[in-house]
């Protein structure tokens, strides 16, 4: 499977994270990818008013996403919001195929967490997704989502050989070393490969964000199952191709059968 990175600074503006998009997404199929996944938040950066954003550009975001996959003949995941009650917004990660076909994972495990509240403003949502893309079976999961091991072996049990983890991981000390122990960690105990794409280090970018919001570090990056690296990223904004190898998901699933081994669920 050849997949890309798109390791963006998404704004508080919607039309240009759009043309981004748009930009990223035929650049990945000049170079043959199947798949071009992009971060949480990629619609509106956190720090701004997501309502507004869900509100006012969640179905003109979901024509032009469903309009960009079939004209690339592309399959495409965004980092999304989309209203829920109460005045908030459900943190949602799209899948877009060039069929029109567009499924969405709703993000369970709200970061309340470091001095920051994502429930003030964020409905948590309820039930893990697996898509079937190209053939390959690909599990979603949005940010402070990596921290919960249960859920990337549901993703596994539930035919997984991919798991896909879109951020915006908030900056600070030692959180870099978190998040890349982390990516690994859950590939090696779910007996998948975990892409996880997250924003770009707006510092390094130049892009104009609310400085109190998690609004990422860079430093994507891909683990097999056996916690190998197959590529990692820097801070800058980056789109890369590479190609997965599947043939280490089932080799790990013989080798270190965990899920299988596993005693009352866990």
């Amino acid at each position: 499977m050849k997949i890309a990175i798109a390791q963006i600074n998404s704004s508080e503006i919607v039309s240009e994270n759009l043309s981004k998009v748009q930009d990223c997404t035929r650049r990945a199929r000049e170079e043959g990818a199947e798949l071009v996944v992009f971060p949480e938040a990629t619609m509106s950066a956190f720090g701004s008013d997501l309502f507004a954003a869900a509100t006012e550009h969640a179905e003109m975001w979901k024509t032009e996403m469903q309009w960009l996959a079939a004209e690339q003949e592309i399959s495409l995941v965004t980092g999304e919001f989309a209203p829920a009650e109460d005045g908030k917004v459900q943190n949602i990660l799209a899948v877009y195929t060039p069929s029109g076909e567009r499924l969405d994972y709703a993000k369970i495990h709200l970061y309340d967490a470091f001095g920051f509240t994502e429930s003030d403003d964020v409905a948590p949502g309820k039930h893990p997704l697996v898509v079937n893309i190209g053939g390959v079976s690909v599990g979603m999961s949005l940010c402070y989502d990596i921290r919960f091991p249960k859920l990337f072996a549901e993703l596994s049990r539930k035919g997984a050989q991919v798991s896909l983890v879109a951020a915006s991981w908030a900056a600070g000390s030692g959180k870099v070393e978190q998040w890349e122990t982390l990516a690994r960690a859950r590939a090696l105990d779910s007996n998948t490969i975990v892409v996880a794409v997250d924003q770009a280090d707006p510092k390094v970018s130049g892009v104009n964000v609310n400085p109190k919001a998690p609004t990422g570090v860079g430093h994507s990056i891909v683990s097999d199952p056996f916690g190998h690296v197959i590529t990692s990223f820097g801070e800058a904004e980056e789109l890369r191709v590479i190609e997965l190898d599947l043939a280490v998901v089932e080799q790990a699933e013989k080798s270190i059968p965990v899920l299988k081994n596993a005693k009352l669920g866990y």
